[in-house]
C-alpha cells in the first residue's frame, strides 16, 4: 500500500535514518513496515531565521494497510515521480494533416513534440538561431554592444524563458503540468525538479535541454528551420491555409500554432493589418535592481547564510502604492535570479532593455531582479498614447528608445546606485557592478515617466520592510525593464482557436495565455490537444 504522508518538517542537518524513524512513528508501524520512503515534495520554509527548515511531503510504501489513516497521510495509486502521458497524446490520428507551427519557445516545442509523437506532420519555423550559435550572438552583444536584431536574448531557439533563471514554478493549475516536468526530465533536466516546490533549471542546463528536444523531433521527422521568419498568413475565406516567410516560400498547413513569444512586435503589427482581433492588456515595466548575492543571502537566512543546502537566496516582493491621481497600483519583484548576472536584451535599433539570468548552480556574485510597476492600457491612454491594440508595444517602444538615448546611443544600461534613486538625486557614481557592456551612470527618475518613478520609491520602501537591508549603497538599478510579458492578447475560443480566422492557434506568453516557461509548454499542449481531438 502506498501512502502520502504531507508537512514534514525537516531540520537541514537531519539524517534519513532519523527520517525513517519518525515516519514511521506518526504513521503508528515500526521501520521495518517500511518498504520504501521517498520525499516527493520539498519547499525551503526560512520565515523565522532562528528555525529554517524543509517542508516535506515523503511516499511510503507499508505492507499493510492503514486504518485509520493518521493525521496528513492518505492513500495513493501511483507516485507523484511516476511520469504519466496524458490520453490524448498517445492515440494516432488516422489521418496526416500538416501544422505549421510559428516559434520555437516552450509553447512551439511542446506543441511540436506532442503532435510529432502521434505521427502527424510538423513543420517548426524559427526566425531565431540554433542555441549554440545564438549564444554567440548574445556574446557579442555583451561583449562588443553589437545587436543581431533577430538573433538576441528574445528571438531564438528556446524562446526568452532560455536565457532566464530557467523558473519552473507556475499558479496555474492543470493537468498537463506534470507531463512537463517529467519531459524536462526526459530531455535532461535534474529529477529534483519533481520535487522542489520552487524549480529552475538555469540557463546553462536549459541550452543542452533545448537542443536535445532538437535532435529528437528531426529524428521524429518534424521540418524545423531556423533563420526562418514568418512574414504573413495565408487566409481563404476567413480560414487559414498556411504561412508566407520572409523568402517568399508559401507553406500550405491544415493548422497554424501561432507561438511567437512577447516580442514578436511586427508579427502583431501584421496581425492587426490582417484584421485578427486582439486587444491591449496589462503588463509592467520597470527597472533591474542588482545586489550582492551575500547581502541577499545574509537578509534571507541570518546567521544560518553559509549552510551547503541553502544555496543562494532567492526572495519575491509585492506592495500596493496609492498615488491620488492614478490610484492603487502593485509594484513587485519579477524574474528573480540568485547568483546571476543581467543581460541587455534589445530586439529593435535604437532601443535598449535589460533583463536577467543566471546558470544552474547559481554561483555568480550578484542577484538581480526586476523591480516593475503594474501599467494598464487607460495608463498609456493618460500617458498620451492613442487607443489601439497595439498601444502597449507602442509605450514599450518609447522606453526602451529613451533608455538607448540615456545610455549615449548605444546598447549599454544607464544605471544609478539605489539609494541614489530613493533620494532622487543622481550621485554619478555606482555601486560595483559587472554588467556588460557598459553601466552608463544616468539619472532614472528622468528617463522614467513620473507616475512609474513615484510608485517604484514607494514600492522599494516597502520592500525594505519587508526585507531590512534592501535599500542599501551596495546595490544599483539599472533601465529598463520592458519586456515582464506580452502587452497585447490574441482572442480565442473555448477551442483554442483565434475567434476570427479558424485553424489558427494563438498560444503561450506572445498571444496573452502564459506568464512563464510551464504555463507556455502548457498553453502549447492544450493547442496540440485540441487540434489531436479534431481528428481523434
Amino acid at each position: 500500500m502506498r501512502y502520502a504522508i504531507a508537512n514534514v518538517q525537516l531540520g537541514m542537518d537531519e539524517e534519513q535514518q532519523a527520517i525513517t524513524k519518525r515516519l514511521a512513528d506518526q504513521l503508528h508501524v515500526r521501520v521495518n513496515d517500511l518498504k520504501s520512503c521517498i520525499c516527493v515534495r520539498r519547499a525551503l520554509d526560512a520565515r523565522k531565521k532562528n528555525n529554517i527548515h524543509f517542508v516535506c511531503t515523503f511516499e511510503v510504501e507499508l505492507s499493510r494497510k492503514l486504518d485509520p489513516l493518521p493525521k496528513n497521510t492518505r492513500l495513493i495509486d501511483h507516485s507523484a515521480l511516476e511520469p504519466v502521458t496524458p490520453d490524448i497524446f498517445t492515440n494516432k490520428p488516422g489521418t496526416k494533416s500538416h501544422i505549421v507551427i510559428i516559434g520555437a519557445g516552450p509553447a512551439g516545442l511542446f506543441s511540436a513534440l506532442s503532435l510529432a509523437e502521434t505521427g502527424l506532420r510538423v513543420t517548426l519555423l524559427e526566425r531565431g538561431k540554433p542555441v549554440e550559435t545564438r549564444m554567440r550572438d548574445i556574446g557579442r552583444l555583451r561583449s562588443r554592444g553589437e545587436l543581431n536584431t533577430e538573433s538576441n536574448i528574445c528571438f531564438g531557439e528556446g524562446g526568452a524563458g532560455t536565457y532566464t533563471d530557467g523558473k519552473l514554478y507556475t499558479r496555474i493549475k492543470h493537468p498537463f503540468l506534470r507531463h512537463v516536468l517529467h519531459t524536462f526530465v526526459r530531455f535532461g533536466a535534474r529529477p529534483d525538479i519533481l520535487i522542489d516546490a520552487h524549480p529552475h533549471l538555469g540557463t546553462d542546463k536549459l541550452v543542452r535541454i533545448v537542443r536535445n528536444m532538437r535532435e529528437y523531433l528531426l529524428k521524429l521527422g518534424v521540418d524545423y528551420r531556423f533563420e526562418t521568419r514568418v512574414d504573413d498568413l495565408l487566409i481563404a475565406d476567413g480560414k487559414i491555409t498556411g504561412v508566407r516567410i520572409a523568402s517568399g516560400e508559401e507553406i500550405v498547413a491544415d493548422h497554424v500554432i501561432l507561438a511567437t513569444g512577447h516580442s514578436a512586435r511586427d508579427t502583431f503589427a501584421r496581425l492587426q493589418q490582417l484584421g485578427i482581433k486582439m486587444e491591449a492588456k496589462a503588463f509592467a515595466v520597470g527597472v533591474r535592481a542588482e545586489h550582492p548575492q551575500e547581502l541577499i543571502n545574509s537578509i534571507q537566512f541570518g546567521t544560518a547564510a553559509k549552510h551547503p543546502k541553502l544555496g543562494a537566496a532567492e526572495y519575491s516582493l509585492t506592495h500596493q502604492a496609492g498615488d491620488p491621481y492614478l490610484g492603487k497600483r502593485g509594484i513587485y519583484s519579477f524574474c528573480m535570479c540568485p547568483g546571476g548576472l543581467i543581460v541587455p536584451s534589445p530586439t529593435e535599433t535604437g532601443a535598449m532593455a535589460v533583463n536577467g539570468m543566471s546558470n544552474a548552480k547559481r554561483g555568480g556574485q550578484w542577484a538581480n531582479s526586476g523591480i516593475v510597476v503594474q501599467v494598464t492600457p487607460e495608463d498609456i491612454a493618460r500617458h498620451g498614447i492613442k487607443v489601439h491594440p497595439l498601444m502597449g508595444i507602442y509605450f514599450q517602444r518609447q522606453l526602451e528608445t529613451a533608455t538607448f538615448a540615456a545610455a549615449g546611443n548605444q546598447y549599454a544600461a544607464p544605471a544609478m546606485k539605489l539609494t541614489d534613486f530613493m533620494r532622487r538625486k543622481p550621485g554619478g557614481t555606482l555601486a560595483p557592478t559587472r554588467f556588460k557592456p557598459e553601466a552608463i551612470p544616468s539619472d532614472l527618475h528622468a528617463l522614467l515617466p513620473d507616475w512609474i518613478g513615484k510608485a517604484m520609491v514607494d514600492g522599494i520602501r516597502g520592500f525594505d520592510r519587508k526585507m531590512r537591508g534592501y535599500i542599501t549603497e551596495e546595490a544599483n538599478l539599472f533601465g529598463s525593464e520592458t519586456r515582464t510579458s506580452s502587452p497585447v492578447r490574441i482572442e480565442r475560443g473555448e477551442d483554442m482557436q483565434c475567434i476570427t480566422t479558424p485553424g489558427l492557434y494563438p498560444v503561450g506568453e506572445g498571444a496573452g495565455y502564459a506568464g512563464g516557461i510551464v504555463s507556455a509548454a502548457v498553453d502549447g499542449l492544450k493547442a496540440a490537444a485540441k487540434i489531436l481531438a479534431l481528428h481523434a
